[in-house]
């Protein structure tokens, strides 16, 4: 994140858990802002090139599906959605220009569907200072889950509760106690790791060995020999899909096989178009219902809107996640009536109890910025594809 100097640090910091501009009251006019009497405008920074650019695209194809399927049936309220994406590259720097630019330049009504930890580090007190929603990001990274963050609402489970899954999962499904880590040495990175240290520790355990990339590069060679020395059962990997990727690939060109688990934001078609062939066996949580799934409802609407997108693509975890932050906003909207502002979009996204998105339910409080703690456990299988399994001892091959 950039570094500010002592009293405007302070004040940004108080942005962001105010959601107010340092020192100001929120002007009157400001809860329509991106509002018109034939749209409502959202706003989107996230990486559309670079190495974690599949998850941009996904995100946002996602989002635009769940845009089109409700203005083809006359929008919210009458006004049409429309969403309006910056690249940031999943650089923080550019992040915060993007959110400048969309929060005070285009003038969006809310901020939705960014990727990335290191980049929500660095956008959320800009969109804060400028009373912006930041709805649902493609981030688990704990301090998004500060219920004083009065602005951002988050739909997923956190990197806290995928890594005690995994760690639960190894321990309890397989018996492997020799577990190590890779990670991006970034805010994401640390944030995986640190929830893998905190499942471990409350078992009495540490990792057998660590290792660590640069943001943005694929340089996992060095990590690769570090862990490969500590010799570990299995190896969790808090990255993007091409470092990890390039990690698994390497491992087993030099015979090095242990378990291999990843997060969701690692992208889960893309590190499978990745692999290829050397996927098989590699687990990986995700956050929202199998893609290819029937129940629960809202994945056959997710695929009809899909579809419909001139780029739609193959169903995937991401996009899925796209549509359904879609959804959620569009939920909200409904529920403001005929002249939504951003006090009321933020209060029922916050207050509601339960919000039912065709049977995928999201549930907030006062107290707590995140609608769903649900962490699902797939597997590649030998054709190549993803499969959900209820345990590690579901082999692959099957």
């Amino acid at each position: 994140m950039r570094r500010l100097p002592g009293r405007r640090a302070a004040a940004f910091l108080a942005a962001a858990l105010t959601g107010l501009a340092p020192g100001a009251a929120a002007p009157a006019n400001a809860a329509e802002k991106g509002v018109s009497a034939e749209r409502v405008l959202f706003g989107q920074s996230a990486a559309f090139s670079g190495p974690a650019r599949d998850l941009g695209t996904n995100m946002r194809r996602g989002i635009e599906a769940a845009f089109a399927e409700v203005n083809e049936n006359g929008g919210v309220h009458g006004r049409r959605l429309k969403l309006t994406s910056l690249d940031d590259a999943y650089e923080p720097e550019a992040a915060i220009a993007n959110t400048a630019r969309l929060a005070k330049e285009t003038g969006v009504f809310a901020l939705i569907g960014a990727v990335g930890t290191p980049t929500s580090r660095s956008a959320v007190p800009v969109a804060a200072a400028a009373g912006v929603p930041y709805v649902a990001p493609f981030t688990g990274a704990e301090f998004l889950r500060d219920p004083k963050l009065r602005i951002v609402v988050n739909m997923r489970a956190s990197y806290y509760q995928e890594t005690e899954e995994m760690v639960a999962r190894l321990i309890g499904d397989r018996g492997i106690r020799r577990i190590a880590v890779l990670y991006q040495d970034d805010t994401f990175g640390r944030a995986g790791y640190r929830g893998v240290l905190r499942a471990l520790k409350s078992r009495n355990l540490k990792p057998v060995g660590t290792g660590v990339y640069p943001r943005n590069t694929t340089a996992v060679k060095t990590a690769l020999l570090d862990l490969r020395s500590a010799d570990p059962g299995a190896v969790v990997l808090v990255g993007a899909y091409k470092p990890v990727a390039t990690f698994i690939a390497w491992a087993r060109h030099i015979g090095f096989d242990p378990v291999f688990m990843t997060i969701s934001f690692v992208g889960s078609n893309a590190l499978r178009r990745e692999l290829g062939s050397r996927g098989v066996g590699v687990f990986v949580t995700q956050v929202v219902p199998f893609p290819t799934a029937d129940r629960p409802p809202v994945l056959k609407a997710y695929r009809r809107a899909l579809a419909r997108h001139p780029k739609g693509g193959q169903p995937g975890f991401v996009s899925l996640e796209g549509y359904l932050a879609g959804r959620l906003a569009i939920a909200a909207l409904r529920d403001c009536g005929l002249q939504p502002d951003r006090a009321c979009f933020l209060d029922r996204l916050r207050r509601k109890k339960e919000i039912d998105l065709d049977g995928f339910k999201l549930r907030y409080d006062t107290d707590d910025n995140q609608g769903s703690d649900r962490v699902f456990l797939t597997v590649i299988g030998s054709d190549g594809r993803y499969r959900p399994v209820e345990t590690l001892r579901d082999s692959a091959a099957q």
